[in-house]
């Protein structure tokens, strides 16, 4: 039986992340390899991202005051109603626990349509790095809310599920991993020469940073780690790939490498022609550029949190150390650097670890559970 998606999204295409890049593996799945109907609603901009996935309806949104590169949906306009009333949607999809979303969830409740929520990202986390932390209690009311509000919840790590679980008292939560495109990401796409032309000397030891630059993705851990590993060792150069407002916190390190935003062969060729990983983040819900960066056969040193935990065994595809300790993280990538044949070992390990996430089979999971929640509504009635 097909079935009819209407997936709402904060930022389908505007911007590229992790989790619309997930949304639009989605999408591209159920629709062309499963023959579903997906309709998709979105802010957007003048200057996307990428080309979406799917059929795309604009939602009107404005630009959020503090970070203004996002855009924020005030509403469920009378237009948009109509729109999803004329697609008649077997099943209403929200992933960000925006007001959008929230409408949207009511939308569905009052006409019963069964509402399947996914997490994307962990928002409580982000609050302390914009001197927010008075809001946490608002903000994880309003997220306990959301979640329970939905027929099923899909999670991207056995941690957030068990979490989600407690939260909602109930079994209605389901794994969603994320892939890797392993023909995309591969240690084959090192490039000597790429890494010659942006400054770097062939015994110089590159220290990747990887992601969108903002505060919350352990920017400040970075620049303490690679500043004592800098002071021991005048081979140590940062090589930061991505692009965001928080730039300028890279300002304390000495012959910093910005690559900025890339894309496709572009972006693997950067990974891959890394020396390692350095990934201090404790707000990621998956940790997509950990799992990229051990496809690109990278030695991994990051943060012990519970998406890099899911991915990584400790000291065999990566290493893992503790949350906010900056020496430690220094001494494990410093022991790297000494041990050439060691670095290449923890990063065959982690290509072959890495074999392990496709993106087919994540979506699976996703169409299983909207099955899922169709039977259970069906027995019900």
């Amino acid at each position: 039986m097909t079935m009819r998606i209407a997936l709402f999204s904060g930022n389908y295409n505007y911007l590229k992340e992790g989790a619309n890049q997930a949304l639009n593996r989605l999408v591209r799945y159920l629709e062309e390899e499963r023959g579903h109907r997906v309709r998709v609603y979105s802010p957007v901009t003048d200057t996307p991202a990428f080309i979406p996935a799917g059929t795309l309806v604009p939602v009107p949104s404005v630009a959020l005051p503090v970070r203004s590169e996002f855009r924020l949906a005030m509403g469920l306009p009378r237009a948009i109603r109509q729109d999803i009333a004329g697609f008649r949607p077997d099943i209403i999809h929200v992933s960000t626990p925006d007001i959008l979303d929230t409408r949207a969830q009511s939308f569905a409740i009052g006409r019963n349509i069964p509402v399947v929520a996914s997490q994307h990202s962990r928002f409580e986390a982000y609050l302390d790095y914009y001197r927010l932390g008075w809001a946490r209690g608002l903000i994880e009311a309003h997220l306990r809310r959301f979640y329970r509000r939905s027929d099923h919840v899909l999670a991207p790590t056995p941690a957030l599920m068990a979490q989600m679980a407690a939260l909602r008292g109930d079994d209605r939560v389901s794994l969603w991993g994320r892939g890797v495109d392993s023909l995309m990401f591969d240690p084959a796409r090192r490039d000597m020469a790429w890494r010659r032309a942006q400054g770097l000397a062939d015994d110089d030891i590159a220290i990747l940073f990887f992601g969108r630059l903002v505060l919350e993705k352990g920017i400040a851990m970075f620049v303490e780690s690679v500043r004592a590993l800098q002071d021991r060792n005048p081979h140590v150069r940062p090589l930061i790939v991505g692009a965001g407002p928080a730039a300028d916190a890279f300002a304390p390190l000495d012959r910093v490498l910005f690559a900025g935003h890339l894309q496709d062969e572009a972006l693997a060729r950067a990974v891959a022609s890394a020396d390692i990983l350095l990934h201090p983040s404790l707000t990621e819900a998956f940790g997509n550029v950990v799992l990229e960066a051990m496809a690109s056969g990278l030695a991994v040193v990051s943060t012990d949190s519970p998406s890099s935990a899911m991915l990584i065994r400790d000291g065999k595809s990566g290493i893992l150390c503790p949350p906010q300790d900056a020496a430690a993280m220094a001494a494990a990538v410093e022991a790297l650097i000494a041990d050439p044949g060691r670095r290449r070992a923890l990063g065959m390990s982690a290509r072959r670890a890495s074999r392990a996430h496709g993106w087919n089979a994540a979506s699976q999971s996703v169409e299983h559970a909207y099955r899922s929640v169709l039977d259970r509504r069906a027995h019900a009635a």
